[in-house]
C-alpha cells in the first residue's frame, strides 16, 4: 500500500483530494496537513511514500517544504502555472506537477504512473541498464508524433507492459496489468502500432467480431 500525505491550505480542497486518492487501488491517505510546518511534522512522524503538496500555504511556500523534505516523493498540486515555479518544482525533485483545478481522472492517472514506476524500480534489481532508465524517465523513443491527450510516461508504461508480456495482449489484458482503463490503454496500443513499436493481430473466435490483440515489435 502506498501511503500518502495531503497538504493543502484549503480544508475542503484537501478533503476532495483525499477522496480522490482513497478511491485509487493501492493508495491510502495517512494524514492531511494545512500548513508547511504541519506537513513537515507529518512526514517526519509517519514516513509516507508520497506527498501531494500545494504551493500556496499560509506559513511558507510549498517549494520551501519540497526542498526541506527528504526520503519521500512529492507530487506538486497547485494553481501556480508560471514557468519559474514549475521549473523550481522540477529542480526540487518533484515527481510530477498537476495544475489546479484538475479532475479525479487526471490525479488517478498520475498516481497510477507513480505506482507503476515504483513497481518497475523494484523489478529492475540492484543495477539498472540504460533501457531500464529510459523507460523509467519516460524517454521511449518513437518516431510518430504523440496525439494530444496522451502522455509519454503512460505510453512508456503500456509499451513496457506489452514488451515484458512476451506474447500478444488484448486491451483488456493490458489494462489489468497496467492498472489503467481499457479505453485509455487501447489508445496507447493503437499509437504504438502507428509508431511501428507494436502490431495489431486480430484473433477470430467461433462467433462475433474478431478480438483485437497487440504484440510488441520494439
Amino acid at each position: 500500500m502506498i501511503r500518502v500525505v495531503i497538504v493543502d491550505d484549503d480544508f475542503m480542497v484537501a478533503r476532495i483530494h483525499s477522496g480522490y486518492v482513497a478511491r485509487v487501488p493501492g493508495f491510502e491517505v495517512v494524514a492531511v496537513a494545512h500548513t508547511g510546518a504541519d506537513a513537515l511534522a507529518a512526514v517526519d512522524e509517519l514516513r509516507p511514500d508520497l506527498v501531494l503538496l500545494d504551493i500556496y500555504l499560509p506559513d511558507m511556500s510549498g517549494l520551501d517544504v519540497l526542498n526541506a523534505l527528504t526520503g519521500v516523493d512529492v507530487l506538486m498540486i497547485s494553481a501556480a502555472r508560471d514557468v519559474p515555479t514549475v521549473r523550481e518544482a522540477m529542480r526540487g525533485g518533484a515527481v510530477h506537477y498537476l495544475i489546479k483545478p484538475f479532475t479525479a481522472a487526471a490525479l488517478t492517472e498520475r498516481l497510477q504512473q507513480y505506482a507503476a514506476t515504483r513497481k518497475r524500480l523494484t523489478a529492475i534489481g540492484p543495477e539498472a541498464r540504460q533501457d531500464d532508465v529510459d523507460r523509467l524517465f519516460g524517454t521511449l523513443k518513437i518516431a510518430a508524433p504523440m496525439p494530444k491527450g496522451l502522455s509519454a510516461a503512460t505510453c512508456a508504461l503500456v509499451a513496457d507492459t506489452l514488451r515484458e508480456a512476451g506474447r500478444d495482449l488484448s486491451a483488456a489484458e493490458a489494462a489489468e496489468l497496467t492498472g489503467l482503463s481499457r479505453v485509455s490503454v487501447r489508445r496507447y496500443l493503437e499509437y504504438l502500432c502507428t509508431a511501428g513499436q507494436a502490431e495489431f493481430r486480430p484473433r477470430y473466435g467461433t462467433a462475433g467480431r474478431p478480438e483485437h490483440r497487440y504484440r510488441w515489435l520494439g
